[in-house]
């Protein structure tokens, strides 16, 4: 394996042991980003003298704590002390911040390395970026945070953060085959993020494997890391909720071909329905989004508008329309459905639900279709994406885990042992 092919948990530990400097794992990197950047465009902004003279303090000096060493990309909407932070607008083209978003803050004080800033969706919304899909450079690789998952699907680096709003970690996950992981709303400090939706946007992770995720959140998250637990086969709920109908044969496949992968291997799977009430969450996170992105952007709106996307600013408008009742009674029924989903999926340790709409789809004007992570986003709770194998087309396709807010650890736990059995599996 070389160097730019190892998970973040390996670079972290061959550096903990001198077996590798952070500065040969960022020359590989870099090597890796140069002969893949030109087509699959992931970047937008690095400066390879930069990281270079880092890397060499980062050997230099003493360790700084469990990410010493390791690469990680930040999506363009978070700022960043040294790299600009155009937000995939025109308008902050070259906008360069003072200090680091807390994250990146608390990531470079744990000893990262920040190699890069990855293309977002304008404002990550919905108007694309240039980043083309890894595994096909003709397929979209999602969106918002298009750069981050391509960039860690490519190899380019073994960690990316990324956000989401509806579904911008897991759809970007899912079509470009790696693990995604949105954290329960909050986990993660928000400040010095562009918002969007103040009740709905949650910074995220892209990683190779659960065990980088697991590295990494707590970091980010400045709490300390959860003692290992012992691995246990879950207990998992299968849940066909809408929009299950609109997912791809290919994709309803997988999901039900790893719920019995999981229950051979001795997990418990049981069928899963949700309350009538979670069909109209969809509607309900819409609803909430359009109302807070046409404030969140009044500036941009009112003094930039002829460099905001058509698209974006028709959303501003339409939002702006939204009156207050509606937007207060969608509040409310979220909040319901929050303090329901425990006991909707009680007995279960996680829910099994398909990782996107099916494989990536063709041609960049678009970075797919959110509803299959937007009402979980929602729920304020974690969701982990996983990839499972590839579809007709050679493209990834994945799952969802999710559950209710709080339970990240537990959730990732289940992961890990979900991540372990499927592999199993594919021996």
């Amino acid at each position: 394996m070389t160097i730019a092919d190892m998970d973040a948990t390996t670079i972290a530990a061959r550096i903990a042991d001198g077996a590798l400097g952070a500065e040969a794992v960022a020359r590989a990197l870099l090597d890796r980003i140069a002969v893949r950047e030109p087509v699959v465009r992931a970047f937008a902004a690095i400066d390879p003298g930069a990281v270079l003279r880092e890397a060499h303090a980062l050997d230099a000096g003493p360790r700084r704590g469990s990410l010493h060493g390791v690469p990680i990309a930040v999506k363009d909407v978070l700022d960043t002390a040294g790299l600009p932070t155009a937000m995939g607008s025109p308008i902050f083209a070259g906008h360069q911040p003072r200090a680091d978003a807390a994250c990146v803050a608390l990531a470079r004080a744990a000893g990262a390395l920040v190699l890069g800033k990855t293309v977002t969706a304008e404002f990550a919304f919905v108007h694309p970026g240039p980043t083309t899909n890894p595994h096909n450079p003709a397929h979209t690789p999602g969106g918002s945070s298009s750069g981050s998952a391509a960039a860690v699907a490519a190899g380019m680096v073994p960690l990316a953060i990324g956000t989401q709003t509806g579904g911008s970690v897991l759809r970007p996950a899912a079509f470009c085959g790696v693990v995604g992981f949105k954290p329960s709303f909050g986990l993660i400090h928000r400040g010095g993020l562009k918002l969007m939706a103040e009740s709905l946007d949650t910074i995220g992770v892209f990683a190779r494997s659960v065990a980088d995720v697991a590295l990494l959140l707590p970091v980010l998250a400045a709490l300390p890391a959860p003692p290992p637990a012992t691995p246990r086969p879950p207990r998992i709920g299968l849940c066909r909720v809408h929009p299950w109908t609109l997912a791809s044969p290919e994709t309803r496949a997988v999901v039900e071909e790893t719920a019995a992968r999981l229950a051979e291997a001795g997990a418990e799977v049981l069928d899963i329905t949700l309350p009538p009430a979670f069909e109209e969450l969809l509607e309900v996170r819409a609803r909430i989004n359009d109302f807070e992105i046409a404030r969140a952007l009044a500036w941009e709106f009112h003094a930039e508008r002829p460099r905001l996307s058509p698209r974006l600013a028709a959303a501003i408008e339409a939002g702006r329309t939204v009156p207050l009742a509606a937007y207060r009674a969608a509040q409310a029924a979220a909040m319901a459905a929050r303090a329901a989903f425990p006991a909707a999926m009680a007995g279960c340790d996680t829910l099994l639900v398909p990782g996107a709409q099916g494989e990536a789809p063709e041609g960049l004007a678009s970075t797919g279709d959110s509803r299959f992570q937007g009402a979980w986003t929602l729920l304020h709770g974690p969701a982990l994406g996983l990839p499972v194998r590839r579809g007709p087309k050679g493209l990834p396709l994945g799952i969802q885990l999710v559950a209710p807010a709080g339970r990240d650890d537990s959730l990732l736990g289940a992961g890990r042992w979900v991540e372990a059995a499927l592999q199993a599996a594919c021996r």
